[in-house]
């Protein structure tokens, strides 16, 4: 591990001033953090510690919910609130890690946690544009059984590697930001980048910039909603293919629907193909696997992943097929 400073800030303020200097880290629970800089991934000079920040969950005046930047996974996902008005989030936090990391994890930190990519970590040998611009990606040609199939680049096919990010995808959330140049919001779907030829930049914060809050706009049916995480075993592993669905029904049609992917790119994917395939539609096995297959027209897998769309396609089938109420098994 690189030597480093470490500061601990009292507020917003002066977490802002010690994150102004170059290669400044802000640690939130470390869960990702940590294991960067004990494998000489990131190196950052300055750790500036933000856990004293936010922690409450409030319900805002329009009827979502303001979540700072500092609560923690297990709090977040045990919240009443949360449970019961927004259940995908609540269980896509609880499909990502072990009870111990989520006791630690912060929801800001999850937000910024990079890419699980083999090649990523392996500094000793492998070549990673994300970890060193312009060297070369060695994962198109290795072993990319879990990378991207939609919006990669030559540069980069990592994956993001957040359950919690892929419901926040699909609730329409905003993020809360504060900079030296003062407060700013944004829409989440925003926060997270494509590779494109700089995959090194995972976000689109300015340096120095914290995220403070994330807030989760009303939508009463979210209340049927669920996250579902398909992956090589059912502990430790990320997401081959994981999906976040909320699903409003009238008789027989869809009326509004809300979803997003989970291992398929660089970032949580908002699959608006889908979504705008289905709204107003049958709520049908046929048309949940029509939706599938247009947002996965562009695919483009990898030697290792060509299962991954049709993978995506039922997975998605199953669990719109679960929140119509059919029953189990309906959809293969």
């Amino acid at each position: 591990m690189t030597p480093f400073s470490y500061a601990r800030a009292g507020d917003s303020a002066e977490a802002l001033r010690l994150g102004a200097v170059e290669d400044a880290a802000y640690l939130g629970g470390g869960t990702n953090l940590v294991d960067l800089m004990r494998e000489t991934v990131a190196t950052p000079t300055t750790v500036v510690d933000v856990t004293g920040f936010a922690d409450t969950i409030v319900e805002t005046d329009g009827g979502g919910l303001l979540i700072g930047a500092a609560v923690r996974n297990t709090a977040l996902a045990e919240h009443r609130t949360v449970r019961t008005r927004y259940p995908m989030l609540s269980r896509a936090i609880l499909a990502g890690a072990s009870a111990q990391i989520r006791n630690m994890a912060t929801v800001g930190g999850n937000l910024l946690q990079r890419t699980r990519c083999a090649y990523f970590y392996d500094t000793d040998g492998s070549l990673c544009n994300k970890r060193s611009p312009g060297s070369g990606c060695d994962a198109r040609g290795g072993f990319n059984r879990i990378h991207a199939i939609l919006g990669a680049s030559d540069a980069c096919v990592a994956t993001h590697p957040s359950d919690m990010c892929v419901a926040l995808a699909a609730l329409d959330a905003t993020v809360h930001l504060q900079g030296n140049g003062g407060r700013r919001t944004l829409p989440f779907t925003e926060l997270h980048r494509l590779p494109g030829d700089t995959p090194e930049f995972d976000t689109v914060l300015d340096h120095g910039e914290l995220i403070t809050a994330i807030e989760l706009p009303a939508m009463p049916f979210a209340a049927r909603s669920t996250y579902r995480k398909v992956r090589d075993r059912a502990s430790y592993a990320f997401a081959l293919i994981s999906v976040a669905a909320a699903l409003e029904i009238e008789g027989d049609r869809i009326t509004d629907v809300r979803l997003a992917f989970g291992g398929v790119a660089h970032k949580p994917w908002r699959a608006l193909k889908a979504e705008t395939v289905l709204r107003g539609g049958p709520a049908t096995e046929a048309a949940f696997r029509d939706a599938a297959i247009a947002e996965f027209a562009d695919a483009k897998p990898l030697r290792d992943n060509g299962f991954k769309p049709e993978l995506a396609t039922r997975t998605l089938t199953a669990v719109l097929m679960e929140l119509t109420g059919a029953p189990a098994g309906a959809a293969a």
